[in-house]
C-alpha cells in the first residue's frame, strides 16, 4: 500500500469549534501520523502521513469538520516525504 503525505491548509471558522482535536482524534482513528496547529491567519495547518486511501478519507473530513466548524476551503499546500512518529497537536504558528 502506497504511503502519502500531504501538508494541508484548512480555512474558514475552523478555530475555537474543536478542529484541532477533531483532525487529532479522526488521524489516530485512520492510522495516520502527522501533526495539526492552528494558523495567525485563522487557518489551521496539517500533515497527514498513510496509507492513501486515510489521507483522502481524512482530507474529506477537513472539508466537513466539527459540527461547530464552517469549512470554506481544504488547500493541499505540499507533498512530500517525513518521518512522522504519532500524530501530535503543534502550538500555533
Amino acid at each position: 500500500m502506497a504511503t502519502r503525505t500531504v501538508q494541508v491548509r484548512v480555512e474558514g471558522r475552523v478555530q475555537g469549534v474543536g478542529f484541532r482535536a477533531f483532525v487529532e482524534a479522526r488521524a489516530v482513528e485512520l492510522g495516520l501520523v502527522g501533526w495539526v496547529r492552528n494558523r495567525r491567519d485563522g487557518s489551521v495547518e496539517a500533515v497527514l502521513q498513510g496509507p492513501e486511501e486515510a489521507v483522502e478519507e481524512m482530507l474529506d473530513l477537513c472539508r466537513r469538520g466539527p459540527p461547530a466548524a464552517a469549512v470554506t476551503g481544504v488547500v493541499v499546500i505540499g507533498e512530500g516525504v517525513g518521518a512522522f512518529h504519532g500524530f501530535e497537536v503543534r502550538p500555533t504558528a
